[in-house]
């Protein structure tokens, strides 16, 4: 997939382009259905399939005091896009100056840059200074521009309407399993491996630190996970988020103990994908304790990990 940043550096502008425009955050089963009909309508008028983004996240400049927090980073974003199969993501660079162009400017613009013969959106979609731009409006430019436009409904899973604010208030609280429902694929945080108090590898179960960028972090407490270390191979795990409280800690930390694994992974790039949530973090009363509950935990994530790699409790094809 071409990724270019802003349609000045586009040096070839497609013909009958179908393209989609949004934020996308998360890449959902709702962004997946208006993928899917880009793809397709692409293919039935001979044009490129293009996604028009923007980076920052608009709500990151126009209302920083009550931001946002991503499901995912600028890359991890792009990479999922491209493995949906669009042929061309267009990423604005969002600034104020962008954000008071009034919607006809706005449909001009992508007109003149991108020759468009489809526009496809969401059911929700608004564009343009202070979200003025309706869907009607759209279509009205469309007239007035030459290129027709479609609206995807509304995807629901168990009569839940799937969105990036539902999917990020899910992770938040640690509902693991519907989150990545709603997905469709496992939900993932990356980073560098950094170290740590190295307290795990004292009570014999040695951890790797993670150090994200990543803006929602599931909620605190034991999770079974895959890990993929770049260049290598997918490996299983069991990841603690919170506090470790039985040392008397207190700074936040995702740490990671790898099974069957005890290669030195610290400095690489590393990415957590969430399967199952096991239970909260406790406070246990020594180190003993600790530990029991430590190999019983290691006993329940091979379970879950192994019917997981067998697709029972997993929908992402990639495990």
């Amino acid at each position: 997939m071409q990724i270019i940043r802003g349609l000045r550096n586009l040096s070839e502008k497609p013909d009958n382009a179908v393209v989609t425009i949004g934020n996308f955050d998360g890449v959902h089963l709702g962004h997946q259905a208006i993928f899917k009909r880009v793809i397709e309508r692409a293919g039935q008028v001979g044009g490129k399939s293009v996604v028009y983004t923007f980076d920052p996240h608009p709500l990151k400049i126009l209302s920083p005091e009550q931001s946002v927090n991503l499901l995912c980073a600028f890359k991890k974003k792009m990479e999922l896009i491209a493995a949906y199969g669009i042929d061309m993501t267009v990423c604005a660079d969002f600034t104020r100056d962008f954000a008071r162009m009034h919607p006809r400017d706005f449909a001009k613009k992508l007109m003149t840059g991108l020759k468009m013969d489809t526009v496809v959106v969401g059911h929700d979609y608004s564009f343009g200074h202070g979200k003025t731009g309706t869907i009607d409006y759209l279509k009205k430019m469309g007239e007035e521009l030459g290129f027709k436009v479609e609206v995807i409904d509304a995807v629901e899973v168990d009569k839940e309407r799937v969105s990036s604010s539902v999917i990020r208030e899910l992770i938040d609280r640690g509902d693991i399993n519907r989150g990545n429902r709603l997905l469709n694929r496992c939900y993932s945080i990356a980073g560098k491996v950094v170290s740590g108090y190295k307290r795990g590898r004292a009570i014999g179960f040695p951890t790797a630190n993670l150090d994200t960028p990543y803006e929602v972090i599931p909620a605190v407490g034991v999770y079974a996970v895959f890990v993929s270390v770049k260049g290598g191979s997918v490996l299983d795990g069991v990841v603690n988020i919170g506090y470790n409280p039985t040392f008397d800690r207190d700074d936040f930390i995702v740490e990671v103990h790898l099974l069957d694994y005890d290669n030195d992974i610290y400095g690489q790039e590393t990415e957590i994908y969430f399967i199952e949530r096991l239970r909260d973090e406790r406070n246990f009363d020594n180190v003993e304790q600790l530990q029991a509950q430590i190999k019983e935990d290691i006993q329940k994530v091979r379970g879950m990990l192994g019917k997981a790699r067998q697709g029972k409790n997993c929908i992402d094809p990639r495990f």
